[in-house]
């Protein structure tokens, strides 16, 4: 099928046209029709697969212009960088359609949200953090929601979003079309299903844990996190091979160490990007690799969901993920829009149960390349790979009381517990031995 087979205006057509797109993914494909029938629906693809056009299309279709400029459709991600990929693509594909599309996200002063909202608009996209806020302080209004739609919705239930998402849905209209896509089906997104949706229609693009075919994927068994920096180093060597590469780091420090490794040999041609970097530099290094201004990005997992990053030539996993589910997500950065891709990880033995999950969820084995002899294998380890050491429990043998270091108290310093009446009648006791003293000096 072509995206001119789809039920879509002349505008949304042109829009596409421009921004090179003639063919739908098969999400897309499967979506639109149901999507367009007002039925809820659930979307499970890899990421990669097209999920946010494939529900923007047939809502955008569907949307129609309002004097009163309240929100009609209300979009929630994980993530501020999904926010804004989001709000770009409705605004990529409306281009020729009168849509004010608007995000919100915490970590900025809040007027600036306010201040838009008021301006009117039609779509919101945020996440459920700043939406719940807004709603509060009253600046939001829900009442002509007609489509909600959660992307990434496990990655919103993992990162803590649950109690906002429930008392946002709470406050929604009732008649309105609920959208949900994600990659992986959990018990929690299933749990969010069944309180929100009514008699939903699944549509599954492809099997959860299906690597994409045009990603090559290696392994190098690697002691070490240094040794793991060394060897990174030592590939990034290869400019004419490694072009374009996205490097997954365990942890924030983590990638930072990396960074500070490779940064003397790579400085202007490597960026990093994790929860600690602010929202500008965060953008900003985003837009370089975009841009292909830098050959290199570090990060964390914070972008392995969700993130539109085109041709990426190779995902270099600096740890195993420790979900197998993850391992998918973060190798289908790559091997997009019908290229090849690379996918490399570096393993400690520590992690070869990992790996062996993710292979059984593929149901395919990964190739183990050989430690090329240039790099240097040290026995240094961080502190995350310390052996964890434990101080044994030793019990010791009290003595009975009144034996070895035991004894019984002075009679001065023994305590007995007495009672209000007790206590009177001992003051009275003590004053009546102070008189009768007093009266024997006297004599």
């Amino acid at each position: 099928m072509k995206f001119t087979d789809f039920n879509l205006s002349k505008s949304q057509l042109k829009s596409l046209a421009d921004a090179g797109l003639e063919t739908p993914t098969p999400i897309q494909e499967r979506a639109f029709s149901v999507i367009m029938s007002g039925k809820d629906v659930i979307g499970i693809a890899q990421t990669g697969t097209g999920k946010t056009l494939a529900y923007l299309l047939p809502v955008l279709r569907m949307w129609k212009f309002q004097k009163h400029r309240l929100p009609q459709v209300l979009i929630m991600v994980p993530t501020r960088e999904l926010v804004m990929q989001v709000v770009e693509e409705i605004e990529r594909i409306t281009s020729y359609q009168n849509v004010a599309a608007v995000g919100v996200f915490g970590g900025v002063n809040m007027k600036r949200h306010q201040a838009a909202i008021e301006d009117g608009l039609d779509v919101l996209v945020g996440t459920p953090g700043r939406i719940f806020d807004l709603a509060l302080q009253g600046s939001l209004r829900f009442k002509e929601i007609r489509h909600l739609i959660l992307d990434e919705v496990d990655e919103l239930l993992a990162l803590g979003f649950r109690p906002q998402l429930t008392k946002i849905i709470d406050i929604l209209p009732k008649k309105r079309q609920n959208l949900l896509f994600s990659a992986t089906m959990t018990e929690d997104v299933q749990e969010v299903i069944d309180t929100t949706f009514d008699y939903p229609v699944i549509i599954e693009a492809a099997r959860v844990g299906t690597p994409l075919e045009n990603i090559a994927q290696a392994v190098y068994n690697v002691p070490n996190y240094k040794t793991k920096l060394n060897l990174l180093q030592y590939l990034l060597q290869d400019k004419e091979t490694y072009q374009r590469v996205l490097v997954f780091a365990p942890s924030k420090r983590l990638a930072d160490m990396a960074y500070e490794q490779l940064l003397v040999d790579f400085e202007e041609e490597m960026g990093v990007i994790h929860g600690n970097k602010s929202q500008n530099f965060r953008f900003e290094s985003l837009r370089k690799f975009h841009a292909g201004e830098i050959r290199i990005l570090i990060a964390t997992d914070l972008i392995s969901r969700g993130m539109d990053i085109d041709d990426v030539s190779h995902v270099i996993n600096l740890d195993t993920p420790t979900t197998a589910e993850d391992y998918i997500h973060r190798i289908g950065r790559t091997g997009r829009a019908d290229k090849d891709g690379i996918a490399i990880t570096f393993v400690r033995e520590e992690e070869q149960e990992l790996l062996q999950a993710a292979e059984a969820l593929m149901q395919k084995t990964v190739e183990v390349l050989p430690m090329p002899e240039e790099v240097e294998v040290t026995e240094e380890l961080i502190p995350e790979e310390m052996p964890n050491l434990r101080v044994p429990n030793v019990r010791v043998k009290m003595a009975p009381r009144g034996e070895g270091a035991f004894h019984e108290k002075k009679y001065k310093n023994t305590k007995v517990n007495l009672t209000r009446r007790e206590l009177e009648e001992k003051r009275g006791r003590k004053k009546a031995d102070r008189r009768s003293k007093k009266k024997k000096k006297k004599r």
